[in-house]
């Protein structure tokens, strides 16, 4: 079981996340993902490649499909169950069925097909996103939940410490991850108060099949303007040459100024992953001159 709970690739991203310390965390996997399948009744079929833990498809007695995920971090677990928890009963919100935070593990329904909306292209069902983004603002904020104002700062240092070196470093200056941040800091702390997602672009949305459709899955939460969600699902149009605006035309329950703002603050962030894998676009062009 060990290669197929943790590869060497996969054990390196992780290492490089969360520093050396994970190394005793990845030393220690295979046994506890053999003690909780024994526990609940699970056996694993597929790992699935991610920066910040392990995902596991596996089948329980029945065959029915359950998703293993399992961190190094306890407290990014826990704030995912308690922010599932949450949104509990939600058909756009994957549901939580079990966990072991102690361990960082935690326990999801299977969605099948299961294929995430990146592999969609442009054929996005707008009124389905609408839903599960009013869904997820719509629940009361109960948690211990971290601020949007610490999660763009995370997410901007994070970035900064990945420009040096990479491919994206002669395309995208330093000042400009700065002014984002900038940007970014003022938005959170000036805009409407709900649970957000905090990662909620269209490779953590799934397609659950026809009678349930989109599906959010894999949250980062934090407490701040819902609009912040928006941003990746705005920018999509102008991978075809549209404006920003026609992204935010098709969210019309949300506030367009709002998500406009947050598109051109986090527009670094937006160019930089398309720049480190490949360099230039048309895309990466137009969302880097909506940032100024």
């Amino acid at each position: 079981m060990d290669n197929a709970v943790l590869d060497a690739a996969a054990r390196a991203r992780l290492v490089n996340r969360f520093g050396p310390a994970a190394e005793a965390w990845c030393d220690a996997l295979p046994a506890l993902v053999e003690r909780l399948c024994r526990q609940w009744g699970l056996t694993v079929s597929e790992a699935r490649p991610g920066n910040t833990g392990r995902t596991l498809l596996c089948r329980d007695g029945e065959g029915t499909l359950k998703v293993l995920k399992l961190c190094p971090d306890r407290a990014i677990a826990t704030a995912e169950a308690t922010a599932l928890g949450s949104w509990a009963g939600l058909s756009r919100v994957v549901q939580i069925l079990d966990a072991d935070l102690d361990h960082g593990a935690v326990l999801l329904e299977g969605l099948e097909p299961g294929d995430t909306f990146t592999e969609r292209g442009a054929d996005v069902p707008w009124d389905q996103i609408g839903e599960l983004l009013a869904d997820v603002h719509g629940v009361p904020v109960a948690g211990p939940f971290p601020t949007q104002l610490e999660r763009v700062r995370f997410m901007f240092g994070l970035a900064e410490q990945r420009l040096a070196g990479s491919p994206a470093e002669a395309h995208l200056p330093l000042e400009a991850l700065r002014t984002g941040l900038a940007r970014s800091e003022k938005l959170a702390a000036s805009g409407p108060i709900a649970l957000v997602h905090g990662d909620l672009h269209p490779g953590n949305v799934l397609d659950a099949g026809p009678a349930r459709g989109a599906v959010a899955i894999d949250p980062r939460p934090c407490v701040g303007d819902p609009a912040f969600d928006a941003v990746d699902w705005a920018v999509l149009p102008m991978a075809d040459g549209a404006a920003v605006e026609d992204g935010i035309a098709k969210l019309p329950h949300l506030d367009g100024d709002r998500v406009r703002a947050w598109c051109v603050a986090l527009a670094p962030l937006v160019a930089m992953g398309p720049l480190r894998r490949g360099g230039p676009t048309p895309f990466t062009d137009a969302v880097l001159r909506m940032a100024g």
